[in-house]
């Protein structure tokens, strides 16, 4: 990890002035602020740095607004991670000036930054999570209990820490994640299902997009607020941008004009195709700035005047946008937005104060409730002409979930675009494999020279080929060109490569020897086989898998009490395969396995699913303490097992996993 600190933070002025701890807390929460519109500017800093708590509590937004416009007046210019750092130690510095507090590099800062930097949360959003989660799980039959939660207390706290609350709540923004029937819903939970809990939720959050690099199972245990809201947080942004794509929502081809921009709109994150659409109604108003994200440019509420009375004219009052205080304005547009049933998620003060999270949601709701598209087909028929692959988009929505569950610099939000320039491959590769890039010839991003991102996409192809990728007829102009096919091809290899470099890591079992297709099919068989089961699969594209029986007896061998067999379908329907999919799921990730798949990939028999869900399987079952195993098999049974490891070199009969 140290190496990879490095890599980020490459002034060794920079370096010296924090630890690693530090580093990685501090590089938590830039990418926390840059995901929350998409980028972040100079502009943006003075008022998302409130969070920081000694840059936070001791200057007001005005004073650090202007301390940064003193020394950086280009408002609108990008911030990299090295540039938040120099900012952060120059308000830091400014701000113990004022107050007699240590300077940065005291020794009792450092300590103090390490354990109390994320700590602070903000009322406002947790009043307003707490409403939306009221609003959408009062009618929960396992949480009505306990609800409605008060939004002034701190019992949100309490009631996550069984795992049940944020696992329903993963299923309200993405419906169908989680198999219910794998919760644990006792009304007293042990510690063991207490944590089994909470490794299905984070698995399962890792699965629908959200980034949990520094969450743990315990965190949830000690009710730790910031991480838990953390969380929430994104569940809830998840769930509320859900249509702002043209699959959902196919009248948002209305804010563009022509196929080639219809390519480009679809590869926005949805952040961004929100502020474009607030844009184009504001087109229809007499309000003429551009609004560019959530936080300063809403401030004021007049954007938002102007929006509800386009979106709502029926509901407008002339003295919004006559009254001259913002405060006042904003009350105005709230009372706007509860006629049209869509005040819920921030007040008067969130807009003013520029709350980025609660701004993102109330644009976000009211999309959802009044979009003021055209609904006419022939503004939607040549949508039809575009290519609609639905294996493809399943890929992407893979491999870009696994990407960013490794905690890379940048969140992406579409592999074919957000990759082109090699930087986050060069860090996967990095992740997957320490210490294999060469970083002094590798670009780092913002990357305007079109040859400098070949230059990093060479590099990509060039490992590739060193670690034995098939790679035929694949070059770096491929990947900067957007080639999805190469791209999907490349990241399947960088998938499978990481999960047999992490069979063989694990070295009492393998003896450092490599790991092959061939090792994990016969590990599975085995398994399943010495449990006294005789099901078996010949390969990972056997059709015999898509009742989903195999897997169950595989997960119930490797853990006897994983699987209630009573909840178990015969697999003879579509409906009963896709039954026993969801549990498959549901099951591993309980267990501790981090998969990506989708309930279609095991019942249509994805081979390349498959094997990362047999894998993952074998993966967690062998990094299992012995005793713990002993609990699970019999010592012969382990001893078979540890035999399954072969002496031979890759091959890929099993599931025909090169791609040329």
């Amino acid at each position: 990890m140290a190496g990879y600190v490095g890599i980020l933070v490459s002034d060794p002025s920079l370096q010296n002035q924090f630890t690693q701890v530090e580093l990685r807390s501090l590089k938590t929460h830039f990418m926390s602020m840059r995901r929350e519109s998409g980028k972040l500017t100079v502009g943006d800093l003075a008022s998302r740095m409130s969070r920081l708590k000694v840059v936070g509590e001791n200057l007001s937004e005005q004073e650090r607004a202007g301390f940064i416009a003193d020394l950086y007046p280009e408002s609108n210019d990008e911030v990299d991670f090295e540039f938040f750092l120099k900012v952060y130690l120059k308000l830091h510095a400014h701000a113990s000036s004022r107050t007699g507090s240590p300077a940065k590099n005291s020794s009792a800062f450092l300590k103090a930054a390490t354990t109390t930097l994320l700590h602070t949360i903000s009322e406002s959003e947790k009043a307003s999570y707490v409403a939306h989660i009221n609003n959408y799980l009062a009618q929960d039959g396992f949480l009505n209990k306990n609800l409605p939660i008060d939004p002034s207390s701190n019992y949100l706290f309490e009631i996550v820490k069984d795992g049940v609350l944020l696992c329903k709540l993963i299923n309200v923004a993405v419906p169908g994640t989680i198999d219910e029937r794998a919760i644990n819903t006792k009304r007293l939970l042990n510690p063991w299902e207490r944590n089994e809990n909470h490794t299905l939720c984070l698995n399962s959050a890792k699965a629908i997009g959200c980034t949990v690099v520094n969450i743990g199972t315990q965190d949830f245990i000690e009710g730790r607020r910031h991480l838990v809201l953390g969380l929430i947080s994104q569940i809830i942004k998840i769930q509320l941008l859900a249509d702002l794509n043209l699959k959902k929502t196919p009248q948002l081809v209305e804010l563009v004009d022509d196929s080639k921009d219809v390519e480009e709109l679809m590869s926005l994150p949805p952040e961004k195709i929100l502020l474009r659409w607030m844009n184009f109604q504001l087109k229809k108003s007499p309000y003429k700035k551009i609004v560019s994200n959530f936080s300063t440019d809403v401030k004021d509420a007049e954007a938002y005047a102007h929006l509800l009375n386009v979106l709502a004219p029926e509901h407008s009052n002339p003295s919004t946008l006559a009254v001259k205080d913002p405060f006042q304005r904003a009350k105005l547009v709230l009372e706007h937005a509860d006629r049209m049933g869509c005040k819920r998620y921030l007040t008067a003060k969130d807009i003013v104060d520029g709350s980025p999270n609660l701004n993102l949601a109330f644009v976000a709701h009211i999309f959802q409730h009044r979009n003021g598209l055209s609904t006419e087909t022939n503004q939607i028929s040549f949508l039809e002409t575009l290519p609609d692959d639905a294996q493809v988009s399943r890929e992407e929505r893979v491999f870009r979930f696994w990407i960013n569950s490794l905690g890379n610099s940048t969140y992406i939000d579409n592999v074919f675009e957000d990759l082109r320039n090699g930087w986050i491959l060069l860090e996967t590769l990095d992740k997957v494999s320490p210490g294999i890039v060469n970083w002094k010839i590798a670009n780092r991003p913002p990357i305007k020279l079109p040859f400098k991102k070949v230059e990093n996409c060479n590099q990509v192809v060039k490992i590739g080929k060193q670690i034995k990728f098939s790679l035929v007829n694949i070059a770096g102009n491929d990947i900067v060109q957007g080639n999805k096919k190469l791209i999907l091809a490349y990241l399947w290899q960088l998938m499978r490569f990481n999960i047999l470099q992490l069979l063989k890591n694990l070295r009492f079992h393998s003896h450092g020897k490599e790991i092959t297709d061939v090792d994990i099919l016969r590990w599975a068989n085995t398994k399943v086989s010495d449990s006294g089961r005789r099901s078996r699969m010949d390969s990972f594209k056997d059709k015999s898998l898509s009742d989903g029986i195999f897997f169950l007896e595989l997960l119930s061998a490797v853990q006897p009490r994983s699987v209630n067999w009573s909840l178990v379908t015969k697999g003879v329907t579509d409906e009963q395969k896709k039954m026993n999919a969801t549990y498959i799921i549901s099951i591993a990730r309980k267990l501790g396995c981090s998969i990506f798949l989708l309930p279609e990939d095991i019942t249509e028999v994805n081979q390349k699913m498959i094997l990362t869900l047999t894998a993952s399987i074998m993966y967690w079952f062998l990094k299992q303490p012995v005793e713990e195993k002993a609990s699970a098999t019999s010592d012969s049974e382990n001893g078979s097992q540890v035999e399954t490891i072969s002496n031979s070199t890759t091959d890929d009969s099993a599931s025909e996993s090169s791609i040329e």
